[in-house]
């Protein structure tokens, strides 16, 4: 049973591994350069931003470590950079064994396209895991080496609610790689799709005239700053973030089923 997810995650220890280290070391980078801005005033250096882009990125709140965390940590590389990696490596899942040919010895084998798909995805459980369940603490950690404090809880949850986004956009990296046969379009095509989310909720989403556009991207429903200053967030957009992923991992089992291999 799970001989699948098991191999596959087996192979992505050393990447979580690097991944990790790689998102701690900028962590710590980040909050050392707190300590070097501390007394800044923001609000005179960022005044002539417009408000959606103060929003977006989380500036209006840089003056403590909370926020300064949530705006160069989190919402950069939580939302962005890890959303990015997450899809691009979804997108190699399927389609790169297409273009090798190894599916069509995994095919061979005694088990339904669907269990190969979620045994093939729950791989990528191992690096999403990792980064949260360690780089928590390694923030944490940082945090107070430098004389600062965050609440640990505000800290865990905005760790916790990150998987159901970091999900979202694994799955969309999934779609695309049993859509197409070459996992360099499927990785590129997941990639930018993600990305244009990004900018659909942090830029586009701002002008009052599309305001409704916000709501297709996932980064809508993930929000780290607030939760990491007072703990505030809304349950119904984990939800909405979680109900996504089942579709996208849905419609992928539907499209892999129908796909001639």
């Amino acid at each position: 049973m799970l001989e699948t997810a098991r191999y596959e995650g087996r192979r992505r220890i050393r990447g979580a591994a690097v991944l990790t280290a790689g998102v701690g070391a900028y962590a710590g980078f980040i909050v050392w350069y707190f300590t070097v801005l501390e007394g800044v005033d923001y609000e005179d250096v960022f005044e002539d931003l417009p408000p959606a882009m103060l929003e977006a990125f989380g500036i209006e709140s840089l003056s403590t470590i909370e926020g300064f965390l949530g705006a160069q940590v989190f919402n950069f590389v939580w939302l962005l950079g890890l959303g990015l990696y997450f899809a691009y490596v979804a997108g190699g899942t399927v389609a790169g064994d297409i273009e090798t040919g190894r599916m069509d010895l995994l095919l061979s084998l005694p088990v339904m396209r669907s269990r190969l798909l979620v045994e093939k995805f729950a791989a990528l459980l191992v690096p999403m895991i990792a980064v949260n369940a360690f780089g928590g603490p390694i923030i944490y950690l940082f945090v107070v080496a430098v004389g600062e404090s965050v609440p640990v809880d505000n800290l865990f949850l905005a760790h916790l609610l990150s998987v159901p986004y970091l999900l979202v956009c694994a799955g969309i990296g999934l779609v695309f790689s049993v859509a197409v046969d070459r996992a360099a379009i499927a990785e590129r095509g997941a990639v930018g799709t993600v990305f244009v989310l990004y900018l659909v909720e942090s830029v586009v989403g701002g002008a009052d005239a599309y305001d409704w556009i916000q709501y297709l991207s996932p980064t809508q429903y993930y929000d780290p700053t607030p939760i990491l200053i007072d703990g505030s967030f809304e349950p119904i957009d984990s939800a909405i973030l979680i109900v996504a992923f089942v579709g996208l991992l849905v419609l992928s089992q539907a499209l892999f089923e129908r796909r001639d291999v």
